[in-house]
């Protein structure tokens, strides 16, 4: 017997009148049995229970034959409907709302039951034994049909029930290539930390880091250990669990990256660094880091976008500015501080910043596939001077601009008056001595449009102190292009 229709209620066959004489056309009983034994092997198909899926036909209705007309059943909506599924909040880079997606259902798929369906009524004498022959055809074509699937079952199953087959044929030392993302996983997870960092007064939080060097710098972000960096505390943990106290060797604010020194550490492994200036846009992408808490966490994606101008903040009065590697690469809150890591498993980037849609879990915002990273070749710039003098310095045009994020001029306006009252050229300074003006538009900073003030520091702190570029700026509708040589500036207490 079928195990097919097994549960599914098959509705009984019309009244059949007693067949004439003449015995049915076997071209005719042939061509109806066909259509019957397709439905049959068709049926055999048993979807998995899937929420997604839609439900199984009400017993004893039988699915409508694609192009019909639905079959109307009073309290029954067709098609079936599925389940409603709840929705789950998704932990990203900062604390965030998952999207949740609705399962589609495609039309056309296969039938789930080899239900009977009469043959249409034909005036002629003979109907009634083309009527029994073919549901003879249908009868037989089930019954075949079940013993084949019995008889696999049997096969694939070494005597027991279950239908499942087992993929006998995967090796059992299954070896995953050191370029695939599993590979670079596992070398590069012993040389991340999950950082927690406790104020004085027990405020903290948790964020990523990893091995810069054998000595036992660990780089991360500042807003990441700010909290810690007075009187507070701080442990890193790497993957294997070993858990070291460490001490904050010197911060950047304005950089956004940190260092810190593990307490009595040995043998350990830094990451390798790349060239982020190099990077491609549709470059493959690993983050490393502990989102939500959730240590070693590993994620994949692309590089989206380079250069692209971010200003963050931690939700104090710090601000950060980068000329950031875009990533969709899952990074939420805890993931500040992790390696970006390319398809080598080099380092081009520390994850710091996300754009969100909006609150979600704990009312943190979390991830839409808009992650920012600092790139490298400036973090380890920064981490070299932190390591060597304990602070970094800035590179600076002295001068003052709005930085309003957006701004509908098209470009970085000097102020009027500084910060606190002071001159919004600095006299003397490298804008002062090139020629600019309160009130001047700045357009470009060397071959990058500049169109805001965060773009135009981001783009300032991609140099060196000392380093001479070109800026284009307007006033009073004429463009002019000077040279500059940038200045340089401590970290703002």
């Amino acid at each position: 017997m079928s195990t097919e229709n097994e549960g599914n209620e098959v509705s009984p066959a019309p009244s059949v009148p007693p067949a004439p004489p003449s015995a049915p056309s076997t071209a005719d009983a042939g061509g109806t049995a066909g259509q019957d034994a397709g439905a049959g092997d068709t049926a055999a198909h048993v979807p998995p229970s899937d929420p997604h899926q839609p439900a199984a036909p009400t017993p004893g209705i039988a699915a409508p034959t694609p192009g019909t007309t639905a079959p109307t059943h009073p309290g029954a909506t067709w098609p079936p409907q599925p389940p409603t599924t709840p929705a789950y909040a998704q932990d990203a880079g900062s604390h965030g709302t998952g999207g949740h997606g609705t399962g589609g259902h495609g039309a056309g798929g296969p039938e789930w039951g080899a239900g009977y369906q009469p043959a249409p009524m034909n005036p002629k004498s003979r109907k009634g034994g083309l009527i029994a022959a073919a549901l003879a055809a249908a009868l037989v074509a089930g019954g075949v049909g079940g013993g084949i699937g019995y008889w696999a079952a049997e096969r694939n199953d070494s005597g027991t029930n279950s239908t499942t087959v087992a993929a006998s044929d995967i090796p059992a030392d299954l070896k995953r290539a050191p370029d695939s993302v599993a590979g670079i996983a596992a070398k590069a997870l012993p040389s991340v930390v999950t950082i927690d960092a406790e104020g004085a007064g027990g405020e903290g939080g948790t964020g990523t880091g990893f091995v810069y060097d054998r000595e036992g710098h660990i780089l991360t972000n500042n807003h990441v250990v700010a909290t810690a960096a007075r009187g507070g505390r701080l442990s890193a943990t790497f993957s294997d669990g070993k858990k070291y106290e460490a001490e904050v060797i010197g911060r950047a604010q304005g950089y956004d990256v940190a260092v810190l020194k593990l307490k009595n550490a040995s043998g350990l492994t830094p990451l390798p660094l790349a060239d982020s200036d190099k990077v491609a846009v549709g470059d493959a992408t690993i983050a490393i880091g502990a989102p939500f808490g959730l240590s070693n966490t590993v994620t994949t994606g692309i590089v989206s976008a380079k250069n692209r101008p971010v200003a963050s903040s931690d939700g104090g009065s710090t601000r950060s500015y980068m000329s950031a590697l875009q990533t969709d690469a899952s990074i939420n809150p805890g993931n500040s501080g992790g390696p970006l890591l390319d398809a080598r498993g080099a380092v081009i980037g520390v994850n710091s910043a996300i754009q969100s849609a909006g609150s979600g879990m704990d009312g943190q915002a979390g991830s839409i596939g808009l992650g920012f990273a600092i790139p490298i070749n400036q973090a380890q710039r920064v981490a070299k001077q932190l390591i060597e003098k304990g602070e970094a310095t800035y590179p600076m045009i002295g001068a003052s601009v709005s930085i309003d994020e957006t701004s509908r001029e098209g470009g970085a306006r000097i102020t009027e008056q500084g910060a606190g009252g002071t001159e919004a050229i600095q006299p003397g300074g490298p804008a002062d001595k090139a020629g600019l003006e309160p009130g001047d538009l700045i357009t470009k900073l060397g071959d990058r449009a500049i169109d805001s003030g965060p773009t135009l520091i981001s783009e300032i702190w991609t140099y060196r102190p000392g380093d001479t570029v070109k800026l284009t700026y307007e006033r009073d509708g004429k463009e002019h292009t000077v040279d500059v040589t940038l200045g340089s500036k401590g970290e703002e207490k």
